[in-house]
């Protein structure tokens, strides 16, 4: 098994930033790909951004150049780096990563919820 636990959503101001955080602990060989997907009320969940064990990147396109996804292989963490926030962002955000324990699986952290008021 994999645990996800995030941290670093909240309330903010358009325009300004926030850092979230994904640290997977358990027992496992190793992570593959790590990513964050939100959930806006109403709306079906979306892919923000991923990353590969190999540090490929991939973006919806509402966030280019405004988010940057990362990882730290040797915490086993994932960080999704989130400037210049609009409303829009406003959703839950989901950890998600892909593992391998026994065989490949799809791991999700519980979500937290990000805020941005106009």
């Amino acid at each position: 098994q994999v645990q996800l636990v995030e941290s670093g959503g909240g309330l903010v101001q358009a325009g300004g930033s926030l850092r979230l955080s994904c640290a997977a602990s358990g027992r496992f060989l190793n992570i593959n790909t790590m990513g964050w997907y939100r959930e806006a009320p109403g709306k079906q969940r979306e892919l923000v951004a991923s990353v590969t064990s190999g540090g490929g990147t991939n973006y919806r396109d509402s966030v280019k150049g405004r988010f940057t996804i990362s990882r730290d292989n040797a915490k086993n963490t994932v960080y999704l780096q989130m400037n210049s926030l609009k409303p829009e962002d406003t959703a839950v955000y989901y950890c998600k990563c892909i593992a391998v324990v026994d065989v490949s699986r799809q791991y999700w952290g519980e979500g937290t919820q990000v805020t941005v008021s106009s």
